[in-house]
């Protein structure tokens, strides 16, 4: 007896917003919808129809900083070791689900299996790389100063706060983690504005972060139009820095202006090549530097006062 073929119904994935290590749908009920990036659309203009996603409100984006803000006390004073050792996990998380953020970005990016396969291992090696740099940027940027006096005058580097993320618009994936990873790798939590074309790698990089060791609220994830949540989480007086990178020349202004207010730290939008070794500048755009002075006592003839 043979038995009969049936044909199952396919599964439509249902993506989500990640906000304080849970997934809600945008409190206003708005979603829009995101389509492949190709060359060879059809009639219409459009590519194929991947998923509707959630259009985050203003509600969304200040629940995200009352998370981020209530995450900030543990992973600030989580040990850089303890950091570094939960971005590896993120590294490891995201290696097991490689071939899905590559069919994502292929689809994001409109690029070639090989090409996108490239991007998601680059964005990989990119967690690694600034898991390595929890414990190290400290000796970098800080250090004893000589001071005239006897004193010990020590710099140390301490996390901002909480950090609004405009992610690369290209850039759906590598770019992505570029902008996120240094800001909590030193300390600091994000609420992040993903690519309004091409959200769905972000959105996918929520599930990842959620099953981390990440606590929850140290990333937020709002998928939208940042020309319409930046204003208000750069007016938002409970954010202590906003990335820029995602943002356009007229929109950056307005937001810079904004962000004035309550003296936020402010990373201009600039032209950058996402592929090149990072350095160190987005780790310390969002650091304040702490100098402590501690008297040595009275030197006595043997030069020390103990």
């Amino acid at each position: 007896m043979s038995e009969k073929s049936e044909q199952r119904l396919s599964v439509l994935k249902t993506y989500k917003l990640y906000i304080g290590g849970k997934f809600p749908r945008s409190e206003s009920g708005r979603v829009y919808e995101v389509t492949t990036k190709t060359s060879d659309a059809g009639a219409a203009g459009k590519g194929k129809w991947l998923a509707n996603v959630p259009q985050s409100s203003r509600k969304d984006a200040r629940d995200a900083v009352v998370a981020a803000r209530k995450a900030f006390g543990g992973w600030s004073g989580a040990t850089a070791y303890n950091r570094g050792q939960i971005l590896y996990r993120i590294a490891e998380m995201l290696e097991g689900r490689r071939e899905q953020f590559v069919r994502e970005v292929a689809d994001a990016e409109g690029l070639s299996k090989s090409k996108a396969a490239a991007v998601v291992d680059a964005a990989i090696d990119r967690w690694v790389w600034y898991a390595g740099w929890t414990d190290k940027i400290a000796q970098v940027v800080g250090g004893a100063n000589p001071v005239a006096g006897p004193y010990f005058n020590l710099s140390t580097p301490e996390p901002t706060g909480v950090v609004t993320v405009l992610a690369p618009q290209e850039s759906s994936f590598l770019g992505l983690v570029s902008v996120i990873a240094p800001v909590i790798a030193t300390g600091n939590t994000a609420v992040v504005v993903t690519s309004e074309k091409s959200p769905l790698p972000a959105l996918s990089l929520g599930e990842v972060l959620a099953t981390s060791d990440l606590p929850g609220g140290v990333v937020n994830i709002l998928s939208g139009k940042a020309a319409e949540m930046g204003p208000h989480l750069a007016a938002h007086q409970d954010v202590n820095a906003i990335d820029l990178t995602g943002a356009d020349a007229d929109l950056a202004r307005e937001l810079e202006i904004a962000a004035a207010d309550n003296l936020k730290r402010v990373l201009r939008p600039r032209s950058v090549d996402f592929t090149a070794d990072p350095g160190t500048d987005r780790m310390t755009a969002f650091l304040e530097t702490k100098t402590v002075w501690h008297p040595t006592g009275s030197l006595g003839a043997s030069g020390s006062a103990y």
